[in-house]
């Protein structure tokens, strides 16, 4: 902990502790909003790609937004300022500087989400009391395939521009020619440069906020509430997992294949519980791979961890540096989530909801009532690429939500987005059709999609695009061989699946890589379920009654996983021989 002779001898009360602690999350949230306002693509302002954060001056993570994606801001934020002051220091960062670094050996994630940050210079004099962040996927960087993303890369080269901490504003002044080069690096200058003046918008204003409040009650009394802020995050935490029995705790699962080998991926976990300590050991999961799941260090490892931690013992507890101080990592050079530089990582993400699956699923035996069935755990996200007819690029990235698990005190949620994503959303239907060429003819639950159990896993969708006009499809659906487990007795989820129906004919297209589509082709979505907790017999028979009346669950799950059955008149009971 970073604190000065002045600090240790400056005093907080309580209340101003409270509005600084709430403050700093609320000016991260403001900002939040304001993206969402004022940036040009939809995958930016309704599908809400991006995540706010704030650090100390020494890149310590501060506070996050309560909104947008989680594994954003978890450790690429810090990693990117931790990297500004190694190259620049503290002498060559100034007062309006702003910096944009998407490299992988710093995030290590895909070249898309590119943290832009600005130094916080507050009291008289200027002192550096942090700086201001964004996170955002920007949505399309050159590379090979439209979007960026794609499973025929081979190394990180081919899939765009690297920027590794660049500014692109000095002292208050845009560097024009950093400026053009991202410009003329895109395929949709346009939508691209409108959503970078929105992300530089949201830092340069939560900068001044920040600064404001910090001069509101001085700088000395500000930096002793950060630090304050941080240890209290830090007791509360290690007074949680000082209640956790002592031990060595260990799940696995797997993906289908890395999008090139047709090969499972394996996921191996041990989480370590000593004291108020808790280790999560990535010693046996899967080496890097040649198809671009991979990720680095911290954009990888660090973060999938981070999240986990979050749900499973942090809930409630802001994301900062002292919430995460008493989770250590195991995590050697060279796995999936510690990939070399240069490895490809197009798709860096599709191994992340099983990680943190994997992570919760490990603490069964000591969390029962804290542990949930697995959730659907597959980005199954939807692209269609192609030009207008006026030779421009259209690339519409749609998302495949999916049923979440049940835990002890209640059914499964959904359809949401994955653990991975927080609270990015549906891009509405009448806005795609507006700007893309098909016609949604279904948005449907998928009944019996949640695993079985005393409670319910969550349920998937089914959604149907008509196709139009010429175009291509990429999808990346995983998880069809590793189903959505339950927990403590419950029952497995469905697993999901991408189908092109043409000319009375099917073609699986789970992972398709520019899939040409035709005029009339359908293409049926239909995601996974969440897995079940507690044993299905112990399922109340109104809740399957319930079930059956909306729709949720078919006659025949009902007989075969609950045992129970409709009568002529609408009672139900249970079977003899369930």
């Amino acid at each position: 902990m970073r604190m000065d002779s002045t600090q240790a001898s400056t005093r907080v009360d309580p209340v101003t502790l409270e509005v600084i602690r709430h403050g700093i999350v609320s000016v991260t949230d403001q900002i939040d909003a304001n993206i969402t306002r004022t940036a040009f693509s939809p995958y930016i302002y309704e599908y809400k790609d991006y995540a706010v954060g704030m650090t100390d001056e020494t890149g310590r993570l501060v506070a996050q937004c309560n909104g947008g994606m989680p594994i954003f801001v978890a450790d690429a934020v810090g990693s990117a300022v931790r990297d500004g002051l190694k190259l620049y220091g503290p002498e060559r960062l100034h007062e309006g500087d702003v910096i944009i670094c998407n490299a992988p050996g710093v995030q290590g994630q895909h070249l898309n989400n590119t943290v832009m940050y600005t130094p916080i210079y507050a009291g008289t004099p200027r002192e550096l009391i942090g700086f201001f962040a964004v996170n955002m996927h920007w949505i399309d960087i050159g590379g090979a395939a439209v979007g960026s993303a794609s499973y025929s890369s081979t190394d990180i080269f081919m899939e765009g521009i690297q920027y590794r901490t660049v500014k692109i504003w000095s002292k208050g002044e845009p560097i024009e020619e950093v400026l053009r080069i991202i410009e003329d690096n895109t395929r949709f200058p346009l939508e691209l440069m409108g959503d970078i003046e929105a992300q530089l918008a949201g830092c340069l204003l939560g900068r001044d906020l920040t600064r404001n409040l910090a001069e509101k009650f001085g700088i000395a009394t500000y930096r002793a509430a950060i630090d304050l802020i941080l240890d209290r995050c830090e007791a509360a935490i290690r007074a949680r997992i000082a209640r956790i029995p002592d031990g060595v705790y260990s799940a696995e699962s797997f993906l289908d294949n890395d999008g090139v080998r047709d090969m499972r991926i394996p996921i191996k976990i041990k989480v370590v519980v000593a004291g108020d300590d808790m280790t999560i050991d990535y010693s046996d999961i899967s080496p890097e791979v040649q198809g671009c799941i991979n990720s680095g260090y911290h954009g990888g490892g660090v973060t999938t961890a981070r999240v986990a931690f979050m749900y499973l013992i942090a809930a409630g507890e802001p994301a900062n540096e002292g919430t995460f101080r008493p989770l250590k990592l195991v995590l050697p050079p060279g796995k999936i989530v510690s990939a070399k530089p240069t490895a490809p990582m197009g798709m860096y993400g599709t191994p992340f909801p099983t990680i943190v699956d994997t992570i919760i699923k490990a603490l069964e035996p000591a969390l029962p009532e804290r542990v949930t069935g697995a959730h659907f755990g597959t980005y199954s996200s939807v692209g269609f690429t192609g030009r207008r007819p006026d030779g421009s690029f259209f690339n519409c990235h749609d998302s495949g939500h999916g049923g979440w698990g049940a835990c002890a005190t209640h059914d499964g949620a959904g359809p949401f987005r994955t653990m991975a994503h927080g609270d990015t959303r549906i891009i509405p239907m009448e806005l795609q059709e507006t700007l893309y060429p098909y016609r949604y003819e279904r948005l449907s639950l998928r009944p019996d999609s949640g695993g079985p159990g005393r409670f319910r896993g969550g349920l998937g969708f089914v959604k149907h695009y008509r196709i139009l006009t010429p175009c291509a499809l990429r999808t990346n659906l995983d998880r069809t061989g590793c189903a959505p487990w339950g927990v403590c007795g419950g029952g497995a989820g469905a697993t999901g699946r991408v189908t092109v129906m043409r000319d009375g004919a099917s073609i699986d297209a789970n992972k398709s890589d520019g899939l040409a589509l035709h005029p009339n082709d359908l293409v049926v979505v239909e995601t996974g379920g969440g897995g079940g907790y507690g044993r299905p017999e112990e399922r109340p028979i109104e809740a399957v009654q319930r079930d059956l009346r909306s729709g949720l669950v078919s006659a025949d799950s009902a007989r075969g996983d609950y045992g129970v059955v409709l009568a002529p008149d609408g009672s139900a009971r249970r079977t003899r021989d369930f």
